[in-house]
């Protein structure tokens, strides 16, 4: 099941966990930080080429005609030339091609670049395999956890400044490290544990503003973003990135993330359909617009990273038929038989020309509010207004650990199942939806008979889970599934 957990002496909370056999997840020394997503290699959108004026050395270029046959990576192949020729500063410069570079130096295993074009490199008439298309899934359902991205200045060495949001995402804000303060007696600096610590930059009241940045209006701070995925048929238990500074190819990923959410009830991560089939990241040569250095607008041939998804979108938007549905249907069908649900004067099960069990509305149908209060006799009587933002439930450590595994069997016990439902009103209600609107959403995705269902309820646990640390989009997931799929 999932815990919920309280926030530790420090400060650092600690929302939905989950927790193997019901147990509330414990605070480690290292805390509970940001889900990261390990990765393990790195794809580039593009290469970089000689200068004019390294071009013009026979030096430099034999030796960036080696380190691109040796599989070398471009920074490596950058600091040897300037090791050889040392008053010849930034002799590499990025090149807009059709392709992506896969070198070995690249990956912390070189055997998974040669995997990787090895599968899905293409020889398009010159002679030499290059990576034009291949296929990825996501690990998460947020698009922002597998497309990461910040304005932020780089030293040699560092980040100096980067742009990080407040919690409710309305403000953006320019951090940057702390000063390291003195030790004193005979030590400069104290010893940090667990890294340096982040703070407001000084500048601006610590907002970032970037009309007002010295460093973007010197174009030493930009826009920085990355793919995070996986490649099927790769064996890597570390996922791959694509990094990419372009605008235009984000902001046309984000509409298509959010697209297919849409349409797979807020899921992006997986295989796209039952014919497992994926995303692909390719290329596309398009017109964008540019300011010049004299501000006026110019229109630029570039390849622009694309992200495709070769699917049918009506298939997606019955993403539950199957077994899952069916158990639903089951469950449904099975009330009807024993006579639970139907009130009186209510009519029997319409079967549709589909041939799908449509249950008629129960006529007196408990409330959710009143389920939840009957699940938890120590509760307090009074009902939470509708459409309030609920606090996170300040449940008893005896009722989290009674509360069995959604989807699991519990002998057959009513009891059970309620507390099982109650709880995820519980959560709904902490993230911010109210138990109405739970009830309709839930309804609305997985049938009548979800609560009865251990299919359904595990369904649903499945489905708040990954929103532990993201209120807001919850509360938008649910609100797009009545109201703009309506």
């Amino acid at each position: 099941m999932v815990a919920v957990a309280q926030s530790n002496t420090n400060g650092q909370g600690f929302g939905l966990v989950p927790a193997q056999g019901g147990a509330v997840a414990i605070p480690t020394l290292l805390g509970r930080a940001a889900q990261r997503i390990p990765v393990g290699g790195r794809i580039r959108a593009g290469i970089k080429v000689l200068t004019k004026r390294a071009a013009e050395s026979a030096r430099a270029r034999e030796i960036y005609d080696a380190g691109v046959a040796a599989g070398k990576g471009f920074e490596a192949i950058e600091r040897e030339i300037a090791m050889v020729l040392p008053d010849m500063k930034n002799p590499l410069t990025p090149k807009n091609v059709p392709y992506f570079t896969v070198r070995g130096e690249d990956f912390p295993n070189p055997e998974l670049a040669r995997q990787i074009m090895e599968q899905y490199g293409e020889d398009r008439g010159d002679g030499v395999a290059r990576l034009y298309r291949f296929p990825v899934v996501f690990p998460a359902d947020a698009w922002q956890n597998v497309m990461p991205h910040e304005l932020v200045t780089w030293t040699s060495s560092e980040r100096r400044y980067w742009s990080e949001y407040s919690e409710d995402g309305q403000t953006r804000y320019c951090k940057t490290y702390e000063q390291l303060p003195a030790a004193g007696e005979g030590r400069r600096v104290v010893r940090i544990f667990g890294g340096r610590k982040s703070t407001l930059r000084a500048e601006n009241n610590g907002l970032c503003d970037p009309e007002k940045c010295a460093e973007y209006q010197g174009k030493k701070c930009n826009l920085s973003g990355r793919f995070i995925f996986f490649i099927p048929g790769i064996k890597s238990i570390s996922a791959f990135e694509l990094p990419t500074n372009s605008f235009y190819a984000m902001q046309a990923a984000i509409e298509k993330f959010q697209t297919i959410a849409f349409m797979r009830g807020g899921r992006i991560s997986g295989f796209l359909d039952g014919q497992r089939t994926p995303f692909y990241i390719s290329k596309r040569l398009v017109e964008v617009s540019r300011i010049d250095e004299e501000g006026k607008p110019s229109r630029v041939s570039q390849w622009l990273i694309e992200l495709e998804a070769p699917v049918d979108p009506t298939a997606l938007l019955r993403h539950d038929d199957g077994l899952d549905a069916l158990e639903l249907r089951a469950a449904e069908a099975a009330g009807v038989l024993q006579g639970q649900g139907i009130g009186a004067g209510a009519g029997g099960p319409v079967i549709s020309e589909e041939g799908v069990i449509e249950m008629p509305a129960a006529a007196a149908a408990p409330d959710p509010a009143s389920q939840r209060r009957q699940a938890e006799p120590g509760r307090s009587a009074a009902a939470r207004p509708a459409g309030a933002v609920a606090q996170a439930p300040a449940r008893s450590s005896e009722a989290s650990r009674a509360a069995p595994a959604a989807g699991k069997s519990s002998g057959g016990e009513g009891g059970s199942e309620e507390k099982e439902v109650a709880w995820l009103f519980d959560a709904a209600g902490a993230l911010g939806v109210d138990a109405e609107a739970y009830e309709r959403y839930a309804t609305k995705r997985w049938g009548q008979g979800w609560k009865k269902a251990a299919g359904g309820r595990k369904r649903a646990l499945d489905d708040i889970t990954p929103f532990q640390d993201d209120a807001a989009g919850f509360v938008e997931k649910v609100k797009g599934e009545l109201e703009v799929w309506a």
